[in-house]
């Protein structure tokens, strides 16, 4: 076997060690078992909440296993292959084999990374916030390109995107948007992208073509589903109407019925204009009590409360990524030192890399903090 492909195999074990971890391989058939138990209990359906939530937790439970067990059984058999056409000096067979190899390593590493979306919300739909900073029309045009970036990842993973509201710039781009984006673990891959971003580029909108750089700020918060209770209490917000319109284009409302709630307390401000005003005030309700649910989160992780609080204003030294077009092409991960110089590919969507350098960082930090807690 070429050392190429021996590094693939060992890559993919690797995979499978870390998801047989996550997973807990000893205890998951009973607990599946436990499952089935508890489903066919009769009195389970008199609470379909509760129902709905374990049916959740069963089909979760099984898509790991039987993934686990496939891609063990397809390493086993492509490795056999390649021993297989070695034997025979077939070539074709083998190069078929290392060609399903590479491509079963890179589910595995996708899957090794899903398998650290295990907290409390990760699993669930995400609201996601762009909004421009320093810059002016220039940080307007990052915020739309932006915006096309995470449509393109989120598409690119079969997630549903719903423009909420959008503010357009004054010359060119937006001032700001705000989507819901549902899809399994949205949030939990989403959430390490809140914080400034950086571009650095020749302007097209400066007729002596000089450098520029601008900012813009991404905020990232999971949809509040049915299994969490949120209480916001009337006295605590302030509800207005305003019209909201732009200058044309295919996310452009133009409507009297698009609403801002503001929640007195803490002063966080939400809006949705879509066409129906009832429609609006929903949307605006989940997606604040979704932001009053990321406050209790971040009090409750001390790591992630600080990465929000070191986000602060979208401007220089706050920033957690630089996207670099001029006069080199680079895009950097300043918390992680992840780079790549395909500054188009990252672009058009190809984010996982990021993604999960950060959730790596993260799960590192955490189990520190854990040592350090208990040692």
């Amino acid at each position: 076997m070429r050392a190429e492909t021996q590094n693939t195999v060992e890559a993919i074990r690797k995979s499978l060690k870390l998801l047989g971890q996550r997973l807990d391989l000893e205890t998951a058939p009973h607990r599946l078992e436990e499952f089935n138990a508890m489903i066919e209990d009769g009195d389970l359906w008199s609470d379909p909440a509760r129902a709905q939530k374990l049916m959740r937790e069963r089909q979760t439970l099984m898509d790991a296993l039987d993934t686990y067990r496939r891609i063990e059984r397809e390493l086993g058999d492509n490795v056999d292959l390649i021993e297989l056409g070695e034997a025979e000096e077939d070539a074709e067979i083998v190069a078929d084999a290392e060609a399903a190899l590479k491509t079963l390593a890179e589910e595995a590493a996708t899957k090794e990374i899903e398998a650290l979306l295990d907290g409390e919300a990760d699993g669930n739909d995400t609201f996601l916030e762009i909004n421009a900073g320093a810059g002016g029309t220039e940080s307007c045009d990052w915020a739309s390109m932006l915006a096309r970036m995470y449509v393109r990842w989120a598409e690119k993973k079969g997630y549903k995107v719903e423009l909420i509201s959008e503010s357009p710039g004054e010359e060119a781009g937006i001032k700001s948007a705000a989507y819901k984006i549902s899809g399994h673990n949205a949030y939990g891959w989403l959430k390490s992208e809140s914080g400034v971003h950086r571009l650095v580029r020749i302007s097209p909108y400066d007729s002596a073509a000089r450098r520029h750089t601008s900012f813009c700020s991404v905020w990232v918060y999971p949809v509040v589903d049915e299994n969490i209770e949120i209480e916001v209490a009337d006295k605590d917000i302030r509800l207005d109407t305003f019209r909201s319109s732009g200058a044309g284009g295919q996310h452009v409302n133009k409507t009297d019925s698009a609403v801002r709630i503001t929640h007195l307390p803490t002063g966080i401000v939400v809006t949705s204009s879509l066409k129906s005003q009832h429609q609006n005030r929903e949307i605006a309700m989940n997606a604040l009590k979704a932001r009053l649910y990321q406050m209790e989160l971040d009090k409750r992780n001390a790591a992630i409360a600080e990465a929000h609080e070191a986000k602060g204003e979208a401007g220089w030294g706050n920033q957690i990524r630089s996207y670099v077009l001029q006069p080199y092409q680079m895009v950097k991960d300043l918390r992680t030192g992840v780079e790549t110089s395909d500054t188009q590919g990252v672009l058009d969507g190809d984010l996982d890399a990021f993604m999960a350098a950060t959730l790596a960082l993260d799960v590192a930090g955490k189990s520190r903090a854990e040592a350090n807690a208990t040692g």
